[in-house]
């Protein structure tokens, strides 16, 4: 609604990045939170069964009675010795029919022309793995889905050009050309992007179809990274893209039909001045999971509205999403012969019905901690947190988490004690919808 207000309307669902940073913002100092936009999490100090205070790189030491861990990678869950998970699950583990490795079947996401596996020395392109290196159907392989950037992309005519960047080397893009080759001239933007529609002539691109802003296999290290290496993943995340855009916007291998669809955009002068008119964070899609008091799985989600949950914090309504996680050269046999090709595996789109999220899945283990709170990396299989991970469930925890917090400072409690009748009251007085 604050949203709206800014563009005249009461309630806005498509808007510019700058807008939705500026009433963020405003929402901070509104609460008078202080930021620490540079403040690295380096070390846990114990108090008894809680943490006492976490401190920076810098030595910088932060002292609380309650934490919240809101971060994408869990650093903190990880670093407090709460267990935790990271990728995909086998179908075993919790019982799911959709967990683990994929088929490798038709979808918006897969190729549906023949491109070759093979590099120009024998092996195969870059990221590409071999078939044989896969698993089994339903394997668990704590493999993550791809991430990438949400690019916003302008027609205005002040634009910034897609400006050929740094390094860039055609040939890391010859999965792209041999995809442009076997499409023709049915090749379109749409083969290699989603794209939204934005206020003020804008658009949001997002990932879309088996080549696109997305870098199949490329976020796999991420969890578990140190600093320095997560910053190369996302550099390597932002080349990947720089590079994309650039060969379709101009490279006379891009039919000019589609050349031209994408020439009409250039980066907004007005977003992200910062970083350089790119979005500074990258897409983290999932990473760690906590495994807590209770494990949220694709039962709970397919059991929707019929489950009565009775420490629910609010409702979950997004389909089980988890986007490409590998390229893979797969044996196709067109008689004489067989070809390695390159097909897209692990993509996954299920609906599912609204569903109640417990305040458990907020919550470590008992014995393991006391004090913290996780609203984003929480306790999830691999498939549940394919549909928690969108952001108006981590608004919905994160709003469940900071209430609890406070309750359990202002009751001296463990936040596995928080009395939860309480806390629902809180919500629902806040405009939480707790039940369908």
């Amino acid at each position: 609604m604050r949203i709206g207000r800014h563009y005249g309307e009461p309630i806005a669902y498509r808007f510019e990045p700058k807008v939705a940073e500026l009433v963020l913002r405003e929402w901070l100092d509104e609460a008078g939170v202080t930021l620490r936009p540079q403040w690295r999490l380096a070390q846990v100090d114990w108090a008894g069964d809680r943490i006492g205070a976490i401190v920076s790189d810098s030595g910088d030491r932060l002292g609380a009675h309650c934490f919240v861990d809101a971060t994408y990678e869990g650093d903190l869950l990880a670093r407090a010795g709460v267990s935790y998970a990271a990728g995909r699950d086998g179908r075993s583990r919790f019982g799911e029919s959709l967990a683990g490795r994929q088929e490798l079947l038709p979808n918006h996401h897969q190729f549906g022309v023949a491109v070759s596996a093979a590099a120009r020395d024998g092996g195969l392109l870059p990221y590409v793995q071999p078939y044989s290196a896969i698993g089994p159907l339903g394997h668990g392989d704590g493999k993550l889905q791809s991430y990438c950037y949400r690019i916003c992309l302008t027609e205005d005519p002040q634009r910034l050009p897609l400006a050929e960047p740094a390094g860039y080397d055609p040939d890391r893009y010859l999965l792209v050309r041999r995809y442009l080759a076997a499409l023709g001239d049915s090749a379109d933007l749409r083969h290699f992007m989603g794209i939204g529609q934005l206020p003020n002539g804008k658009v949001d691109v997002n990932s879309g179809g088996p080549v696109s802003t997305n870098l199949l296999g490329a976020s796999w290290d991420y969890p578990e990274a140190g600093v320095e290496r997560r910053a190369q993943i996302a550099a390597e995340h932002q080349a990947w893209a720089q590079g994309l855009l650039y060969l379709l916007a101009t490279d006379r291998a891009v039919p000019i039909r589609l050349r031209q669809q994408l020439g009409r955009f250039g980066l907004p002068a007005d977003e992200f001045a910062r970083t350089g008119h790119w979005p500074p964070q990258l897409y983290v899609r999932d990473a760690r999971r906590m495994l807590g008091e209770y494990v949220l799985t694709q039962h709970d989600l397919q059991a929707g509205r019929s489950q009565r949950v009775a420490d629910a914090i609010g409702m979950g309504g997004y389909n089980i999403d988890i986007r490409e996680v590998q390229w893979v050269a797969a044996p196709i046999s067109r008689f004489p012969d067989v070809f390695d090709e390159v097909l897209t595996e692990g993509y996954l789109s299920v609906p599912v019905p609204p569903y109640p999220l417990p305040y458990r899945v907020l919550l470590p283990p008992r014995d393991e901690c006391a004090n913290l709170l996780v609203s984003t990396c929480i306790s999830a299989s691999h498939i549940a947190f394919a549909s928690f991970r969108m952001e108006p469930q981590l608004m919905i925890a994160g709003h469940a988490a900071g209430v609890a917090a406070a309750l359990a400072v202002e009751t001296d409690s463990t936040v596995q004690d928080v009395d939860t009748g309480r806390l629902q009251a809180i919500l629902r007085a806040q405009g939480q919808v707790l039940e369908p």
